[in-house]
Order: structure tokens, then sequence, then C-alpha cells
């Protein structure tokens, strides 16, 4: 039973949502997003309330319904609040400069800079102060395409467990490791 799927979700008034030929459209203040719906799925949209409903108990129609619900709701968020992840850039030297609105230049200890392009639909703004580390924010609309860039950028350089430096989310814990220890004699 999907538990997900079966909860209603509530549209602010600036939201207007259109479904036709299994594609669900979502305006809002901040832009608009589509969907492909299942054909199986059904949308059912009354006054400012949104349904998702299944035609039978299968498992995959059960795992769609949790599915589409939540990227339905994830679309009403994303065109009224927005999303944004903050990275944090640990180490010595390490750096984060944005020349352009598209454009992200890291220095993360390499023998080279990176230069990150990033598409429209994002803004990223690199702050540095004096005696923190730098922190990169990443905004926009889409949860998936923000959540995807984020990982991206982390995956660029990887916390290691010994120093803690690399690439991290904004107050992400890090398992730390004990280094090698002089044998005594």
């Amino acid at each position: 039973m999907s538990r997900i799927g079966k909860k209603v979700i509530e549209l602010p008034a600036k939201v207007a949502i259109t479904y036709e030929n299994n594609l669900i459209t979502v305006k809002g203040p901040k832009g608009t997003l589509s969907q492909q719906i299942d054909p199986d799925i059904t949308v059912v949209l009354e006054d400012n309330t949104l349904t998702v409903e299944r035609p039978t108990e299968q498992k995959r129609h059960k795992a769609l319904h949790g599915l589409y619900r939540a990227l339905i709701n994830n679309m009403v968020v994303g065109v009224t609040e927005g999303y944004k992840i903050d990275l944090e850039i640990v180490g010595v030297g390490y750096k984060a400069a944005t020349n352009t609105k598209n454009l992200l230049e890291l220095s993360l200890g390499y023998s080279h800079t990176i230069f990150f392009a990033l598409p429209q639909e994002v803004a990223v703004t690199a702050v540095t102060e004096k005696g923190k580390n730098p922190i990169v924010t990443i905004e926009g609309i889409d949860k998936q395409l923000v959540g995807q860039i984020a990982a991206k950028i982390k995956s660029l350089r990887p916390v290691e467990p010994y120093k803690g430096k690399g690439v991290r989310v904004l107050g992400e814990t890090v398992r730390r490791k004990a280094g090698k220890t002089a044998s005594k004699k």
C-alpha cells in the first residue's frame, strides 16, 4: 500500500496545473515544469487539491502511484519556493568563484582549475569569507536537476576520511579515520 501516493497535494493560489495526453504541466511564480505520466496512473484535479490514483493493486502500479505523487509534489514546491543546496569546500587553497551566471570556476588541489558549466535553469553563487571555507550555493526549481548538479560537483573532489578535505554539503558530518601511529620499541 502506497502511503505517499494516497496523500493529497494542496495547491497554492499562485499555481496553475494542466493535465492532458499524460503530460502534467505546473506553472507558478518561479517558472514552469512538465512531467510525462504513465498512462495507467490517473490524476484528479478538484478545487485546490490534486490526487493521484492507480487502477489496480499490482506491485508496479503501487510503485508508480507513490513515484508520480512525489514528482508532482516536488514540481509544485519547486515553482512556488524553489530548491537550494549549499556546498562547502574544505581544504587549504581550495577556491570557488563564479565568473558568469552559468560558469563555476573551482580550484580543488589539482594541477589545473576546473570550469564547470551549468544549465540555464540553475543559478549558482560562490561566497568566500576570510577565515572560512568557500560556500557554493545551487538554486533552481527542478529538485532532480539541482541535486544532480550538486552530486556532480561533490564527485570532483570527494571528502577523504583522514583530513576531511573535499566538497561536502553544508552541515554534512564526515566519519574520520585515525592516521598512522608511530611504532613503540
